[in-house]
């Protein structure tokens, strides 16, 4: 009997053919689990059942937890059966969803996070919701699994009248937060961004790094606000102190990330996030997203301070991303799991016994030493995760083909899953990031690869009317595009026209035409007619139960946070006013949010801040002075910078430079013409 139920429940699953690796990994399931698709919502009308969809994604620890304890039991498979029409949504190819269904679990339990699964109406309105459910009561005040599902469908049954109002409130709430908070006089100047600065500041773990308790996200956007303050435009001689505060706060950051767990030791590359204040144990799944806005942030505070780890954790970043991330194409694909064989971080961790194996005993332990390992371990069951304690670099150096050796001995255990789709997005980050890095570690190799891989997603993720596919499957594109991929894409192709005359003289056109060309896809298709802001999908997109916008930066920036940064760039090179009149109407969005959350706004307090500052345009008439121009440029703190051929008879010398509307004095010395408007 129990063996012909489970056969009617696979029958029953509907996920085999998805091409998402997440929904995949629950094809097996004894739930009935439907994809998104309006055959699943007109099945719970009829049937009148509620709806129950259940968010992830295929790297995500604790997904694969409730996925083992509850959604692979045959009889909590069959609570869910009976009383639910199941629905399998994969985060990261539908971010809409998962926009919406977390911002109303946030709402009604305050806290939020993957697994997501919310209880819904038939037409997708949610009226209850939570995280991950234990499969019985084990404290912490967790109601179980199965214990939920039958007090909701109860409910349902009993209060369906309720159950509907509450769904119509939570709706009602969803499109009241669309609205930005906003003062009356919604003027925003260079003190409210210092002072924003000094109110981050101020939340700075000063031990330790970071701006919060455990668990610790790397705090990339936040960084780099700090880095545009730090300017000299900002910080001038009458704030030094908060000059030497944001000094602080920066190196200790990154130092202590790079010191700790987040970052492989071994193979490179960061985890998504720490469960310790102290950065040592990672939640152990690597996201292609976190690992471009990471290169980006440490190839900033090398420009400013020089420090040799940074320019070493770049290196060793971009290193795993090309043997391990980088597809056929050359795009990047998603992520890797945090588990294999089944438990989470056993790749990754090491005891002293299997370090002397492959090392010896002498070097075995000179190698223990520096990176932490003991026999009682500081992870699960007496290993421990590397942590470089040793603090000289020099020492670290030496240590290289120690690492090494592990590196080849790790590589025969048996890796993490990968999931290999391709996101539009975040394939963004890293090419706007891996393009800036190129350029300033001389690197021509890197910025050639960021370059094919925004030609490859020009060609591949883009049709005939500049519309664009948010997700690339081995099949083909799939799923029209979000505001962050047109966003993201175009701060890469304008982060490619920056630099790519020192690569190929006389191409930076092209890309900022590119970048043109989907701005205006990004104002007609996103635009809000009545209300500042954009929204987060296309006016053509699927209708779903709230058009939200989206204001903070989480994970990722927002995309109306990276279109200050696009509108006043391209306003820059193109004097087009369409740019300068959608980025003052932007500005006035953030006004009251400078001023009460500034935590929770950093890319978008950067690219204001980026706009007071100017973006500087070198103009450069000899190709062969471009090498000269990028050696002096990496010698000084990063500012948003394009560096450009011309063939202007009316400049009389190689270089000259432009910020802003103001234009200096040419000259053929490149250190003189910097110096003359940028200031450190």
């Amino acid at each position: 009997l129990i063996y012909h139920s489970t056969l009617f429940f696979l029958m029953s699953n509907r996920l085999a053919q998805e091409k998402s690796l997440y929904l995949r990994q629950h094809a097996d399931n004894p739930v009935n689990w439907w994809p998104w698709c309006p055959e699943a919502f007109e099945t719970a009308r009829t049937q009148d059942k509620p709806v129950l969809i259940s968010i992830g994604y295929s790297a995500c620890h604790w997904c694969h937890v409730m996925a083992h304890e509850s959604f692979e039991n045959d009889y909590i498979a069959g609570l869910m059966n009976q009383h639910f029409v199941c629905i399998k949504v994969d985060r990261e190819e539908r971010p809409d969803l998962d926009q919406i269904y977390m911002e109303a679990v946030q709402m009604l339990t305050e806290q939020g996070g993957w697994p997501l699964n919310v209880f819904c109406l038939h037409d997708g309105s949610p009226f209850f919701g939570g995280t991950y459910f234990p499969p019985e009561d084990r404290g912490y005040n967790r109601v179980p699994w199965p214990q939920l599902l039958m007090r909701i469908s109860d409910y349902y049954q009993k209060n369906k009248a309720s159950l509907i109002k509450n769904a119509e409130n939570i709706v009602k709430n969803l499109s009241h937060s669309n609205a930005p908070y906003q003062t009356p006089d919604k003027a925003l100047n260079n003190e409210t961004l210092v002072e924003a600065a000094s109110t981050i500041c101020q939340t700075h773990d000063d031990t330790f790094g970071g701006f919060s308790a455990a668990p610790k996200f790397p705090p990339v956007m936040t960084l780099e606000f700090l880095l545009e303050v730090r300017q000299r435009k900002f910080c001038g001689n009458a704030d030094t102190q908060l000059a030497e505060r944001i000094d602080q706060v920066v190196n200790t950051t990154l130092k202590h990330m790079a010191q700790g767990g987040l970052l492989d030791q071994i193979g490179g590359g960061f985890a998504r996030y720490s469960v310790d204040r102290e950065w040592k144990i990672p939640h152990f799944e690597k996201m292609l997203y976190d690992n471009g806005q990471l290169i980006g942030v440490y190839t900033k505070g090398w420009l400013r301070y020089q420090k040799p780890l940074y320019r070493a954790v770049v290196e060793e970043t971009v290193d795993w991303l090309l043997d391990e991330m980088q597809a056929p194409t050359g795009a990047f694909y998603s992520s890797l799991d945090a588990d294999s064989e089944g438990v989470e971080g056993k790749f990754y961790v090491w005891t002293p016994e299997q370090v002397e194996a492959v090392l010896g005993s002498k070097d075995a332990q000179r190698f223990c030493t520096a990176y932490a390992i003991t026999a009682q371990g500081n992870f699960e069951q007496g290993t421990s995760h590397l942590n470089w304690v040793g603090y000289d670099f020099n020492e670290r150096i030496a240590l290289a083909p120690l690492r090494a050796k592990l590196h080849a001995a790790r590589a025969e255990r048996v890796p993490p899953g990968k999931d290999t789709k391709i996101m539009l997005a975040w394939n963004s980050l890293l090419i706007r990031n891996l393009a800036d890095a190129g350029f300033y570690f001389n690197r021509r190799d890197w910025f050639a690869t960021a370059r094919r891989a925004a030609d490859w997603i020009w060609d591949h993720l883009r049709n005939t009317h500049n519309r664009l596919w948010a997700v690339f499957y081995s099949e083909g594109p799939s799923f029209n595009a979000y505001l962050d991929d047109y966003v993201f894409y175009t701060e890469a192709l304008l982060a490619i026209a920056a630099k790519i005359d020192w690569l190929e003289p006389e191409t930076s056109g092209e890309y900022i035409e590119r970048a043109k060309r989907l701005t205006e896809v990004i104002i007609t298709h996103f635009g809000d007619d009545n209300e500042v802001g954009f929204f987060f999908t296309a006016d053509d997109h699927e209708k779903l139960v709230s058009r939200k916008k989206e204001w903070w930066d989480n994970a990722i920036p927002s995309g109306n946070s990276g279109l200050i940064h696009i509108l006043h760039t391209l306003h820059t090179l193109t004097g087009d006013t369409v740019y300068a009149s959608a980025l003052a109407r932007l500005r006035t969005a953030y006004s009251g949010l400078v001023r009460k959350i500034p935590n929770a706004i950093p890319y978008a307090l950067a690219g204001l801040t980026a706009s007071v500052s100017g973006v500087a345009v070198i103009k450069v008439k000899n190709a062969q002075s471009m090498s000269a121009l990028q050696k002096v440029l990496a010698e000084r703190p990063w500012r948003a910078t394009f560096c450009m051929m011309t063939n202007d008879p009316n400049q009389t010398a190689n270089y000259q430079l432009c910020v802003g509307t103001q234009c200096y004095a040419p000259s053929d010395d490149p250190r003189e013409v910097i110096e003359s408007g940028l200031q450190a």
